[in-house]
């Protein structure tokens, strides 16, 4: 292979077959916007969606994929009128789990070279039955049809996923490795490992299988998760769960070889197809939209914490790379890959709250009167009792509570039920993403 050749990503990408799941996410998309783009003669692409059904599938194709006007607008210069015909030639959709349908199972398992697991719940606190069922068993259920391939190259797990609302996405990370800093070894979990085995009881995934069954109630199923994630090391469901999902993999590959991808905060795409690509409100938006709108102007976190941001192509990039090479070895063995960037370029917390306050400064938000929206520098509380502090001023001066007459108790009793709903809610999301806000990464 001569030098401009690199690793092959191209050759290796050239005649394949893969099967994708969470294709219609973030990631996904850009994903197979790339492989499209840049080795447009692939075989197939097989699209596992969510549906009742093969006509919903292929809606949902459609509206989500081949009809997204931005992302896919550079294979649509490329093919002309013809990018219909192209999308729909290599894009198949797949209902749900490839189980269900035993036939259309049996004609995949024949013809897939490489499968991509990219499906995952990614709300932090997810009730532990769903969590566990799509973070943990979703990749058993995958690296078992895995082995039903036969011509399978590599079976490669991204440790991320699609974030859609709010609860979901502040500061969400891909970090399976918990709350440890420093240097971490690109080493697979042992089954049944804590993060910190010395101090920890041993992991039992069968009896955390067991223990979901126990209980159907919503807020108990809530509260286990995070219970069980902290009792072995973990910050919450989410990490806790895909951890375990990637014990299942490692466990039961048996010779199939393996690539886990550990992206960090994934972001808009820095230069592929185009700079600043981005799907909805990712990760860190929100509480900088809340902010930009004068809704929030304080959060918990460390000024010195560090957000660990990786764009959505160079995420890709990666897994296009690790791919290529390990695709092609026919080694059994399980290669982890952490993509991130907290080493070479970290992002401090400190840094990021200046950014946004320049922008909103220089771009204020208009407000429904035409009045710029004015704010203040996002104050960062190190402290929950100062946070505490904090939201009940500022929820009293946004209410209006803290210049009420005295007299008017009726409105008074219900400003103040409001601000304290409002202090509970900031306050629980302060429990939930604390974890990623005082993280030191690198």
């Amino acid at each position: 292979m001569c030098t401009r050749d690199g690793i092959g990503i191209v050759q290796f990408l050239t005649g394949k077959s893969f099967l994708i799941t969470g294709g219609t996410g973030f990631l996904g998309k850009v994903l197979i916007e790339k492989i499209l783009r840049t080795a447009p003669d692939v075989s197939k692409i097989f699209v596992l969606i969510k549906a009742k059904s093969k006509e919903a599938a292929a809606q949902r194709l459609k509206n989500e994929i081949i009809d997204e006007e931005e992302l896919f607008k550079g294979l649509r210069q490329i093919h002309g009128k013809s990018y219909q015909a192209f999308m729909l030639s290599k894009l198949v959709p797949v209902v749900g789990n490839v189980c269900v349908d035993e036939d259309e199972a049996n004609f995949i398992a024949k013809e897939v070279d490489v499968i991509i697991n990219s499906a995952a719940n990614t709300t932090f606190d997810e009730r532990y039955d769903t969590a566990l069922d799509i973070n943990t068993l979703g990749p058993k259920r995958t690296i078992g049809f895995a082995k039903k391939c036969d011509k399978l190259k590599l079976f490669l797990q991204v440790s991320t996923g699609n974030r859609r609302c709010l609860i979901r996405v502040l500061f969400a990370s891909a970090y399976v490795n918990g709350q440890r800093q420093g240097k971490i070894m690109e080493k697979p979990f042992c089954f049944g490992q804590s993060i910190h085995t010395s101090s920890l009881p041993k992991l039992s995934i069968e009896d955390e299988i067991k223990l979901v069954s126990q209980s159907n109630e919503s807020q108990k199923m809530k509260e286990l998760g995070k219970h069980r994630a902290n009792s072995f090391g973990w910050q919450d469901t989410y990490v806790f769960t895909k951890a375990m999902g990637e014990m299942m993999i490692d466990s039961l590959r048996g010779d199939i070889p393996v690539v886990i991808i550990r992206p960090s905060i994934i972001e808009s795409t820095y230069t592929e197809p185009f700079p600043g690509w981005i799907e909805g409100n990712k990760v860190m938006d929100p509480l900088i939209l809340f902010y930009g709108k004068g809704h929030l102007t304080g959060f918990l976190g460390d000024d010195d914490g560090v957000l660990d941001v990786v764009p959505a192509d160079m995420v890709v990039n990666a897994t296009l790379a690790a791919m290529a090479k390990h695709g092609t070895s026919a080694k059994p063995g399980c290669n982890i890959y952490q993509v991130a960037s907290s080493v070479a370029n970290p992002l401090f917390l400190k840094e990021l709250v200046q950014f946004v306050y320049q922008h909103f400064t220089s771009s204020p938000f208009i407000d429904s009167k035409g009045i710029p929206v004015r704010v203040p520098p996002l104050q960062l509380h190190m402290s929950k009792e100062d946070f505490s502090t904090y939201l009940l001023r500022h929820t009293k001066n946004r209410t209006g509570l803290g210049n009420l007459s005295k007299t008017d108790e009726k409105l008074s009793r219900k400003l103040n039920i409001i601000c304290k709903k409002l202090v509970e809610q900031a306050n629980y999301l302060a429990d939930v993403y604390g974890p990623y806000t005082f993280y030191g990464g690198r």
